[in-house]
Order: C-alpha cells, then sequence, then structure tokens
C-alpha cells in the first residue's frame, strides 16, 4: 500500500447523447396548396447543468417554401422555433468532484425530414431531428503505482565544443601550411618579441 498514490485531475466524467424528432406547426399566411421544398436555418444554443441532466436551449428557422391559390403562385414562409432538451448523464466512476464545465457537440443539426400540409389544409406540419452529445469535465481521483528507480540510464551529450576546436585546429594548420609555402624561396623568418621589449 506504501507504493501506491492519489492524483487528481481533470477528466470527462460523464457523457449523455439524445436524438430528437419534434413535429412543429406552422402557419402560413396564404392557404397552401403544395409544398415545394422546407430547410432549416440559423441555430443558435445554450447548455448548463442541472442535477444529473444538461438542458440545451435553442431556437432555429424554419423555412417553407410553398405555392397556393391553386399552384399560380409561390411564396417562402419563415418561422423562428424554440425549444429545451433535456440530456440524461451517465458516469462510470462514484469517486467524482461535481462540475458544471459542460461540453457540447452537435452530431445533428436541426434538420427537416417530413413537412406536410395537415388536414385542416391551413398548416403545415414539420418534423424536425436533432441530436446532441454531451460531457461533463471534472475532477476525478486516479491511483497509480509508485516504483522506486536504482539507476538512471545514462545521458548521451553532444560536444559542441569538439567542433570549434576541430575548426580551429584546421586553421592552424591551414595557416601553418600557408607560412610554409611563403618560406619556399629559401629564407627564414623568426620573430622574436623579446627583441622589440
Amino acid at each position: 500500500m506504501k507504493r501506491l498514490r492519489q492524483i487528481v485531475t481533470k477528466a470527462v466524467v460523464a457523457k449523455g447523447k439524445k436524438r430528437i424528432e419534434a413535429s412543429e406547426v406552422i402557419r402560413p399566411s396564404s392557404t397552401p396548396t403544395s409544398i415545394l421544398g422546407c430547410w432549416v436555418i440559423n441555430h443558435h444554443y445554450n447548455a448548463k447543468k442541472v442535477g444529473k441532466y444538461v438542458e440545451i436551449t435553442g431556437k432555429f428557422d424554419v423555412n417553407v417554401w410553398y405555392a397556393y391559390n391553386n399552384n399560380t403562385k409561390t411564396a417562402v414562409h419563415s418561422e423562428t422555433i424554440s425549444y429545451k432538451d433535456r440530456i440524461k448523464l451517465h458516469y462510470r466512476d462514484n469517486d467524482v468532484i461535481e462540475s458544471d464545465n459542460c461540453h457540447v457537440r452537435v452530431i445533428q443539426q436541426p434538420n427537416c425530414i417530413e413537412a406536410v400540409i395537415n388536414q385542416n389544409g391551413d398548416c403545415f406540419n414539420v418534423v424536425i431531428e436533432r441530436e446532441f452529445v454531451v460531457e461533463i469535465v471534472g475532477e476525478t481521483k486516479v491511483v497509480v503505482s509508485v516504483h522506486e528507480v536504482d539507476y538512471e540510464e545514462e545521458w548521451v551529450y553532444q560536444d559542441e565544443s569538439s567542433s570549434s576546436s576541430s575548426s580551429s585546429s584546421s586553421s592552424s594548420s591551414s595557416s601553418s601550411s600557408s607560412s610554409s609555402s611563403s618560406s619556399s624561396d629559401g629564407f627564414k623568418f623568426i620573430e622574436d618579441s623579446s627583441s622589440f621589449r
């Protein structure tokens, strides 16, 4: 037991995932004859941790392109839809220090999978799908085993002075070779610093 240590570290302590299909009722300004297209844009959301859940509140715009007046005219109706989703969190460890640090990843942006005219003929029934993955980052405890190291492997250092010394020796050898070449005419010059004192 003396070789075991507890380390407190940050990690993903809980996760949650949810796919939602929601039916929305949209009422256009004119009585529709047929639907020509439907798309979702401008998705914005916020998330916060509430107990063992994550609440995501957001909104998006639904645009429906439709024909009216017996398919003689067309128009695009836009409407903002608000929502609130609750995603349950799943924990793996019990020894967790609670945290509100929440990360949300959108797997599926809000998307229209079905759009029909209702039985009364005055509204659209639009089915919107969306999917989220949430993660909670908190502090948790990790137990590690500690082992003593008898010796450390020897480090290999590169001697930076070796290159400079080799360059200086090469320069001295080159200078001596140049002086010997200069004395090739038979004269030898000797400089004695003591004679100039």
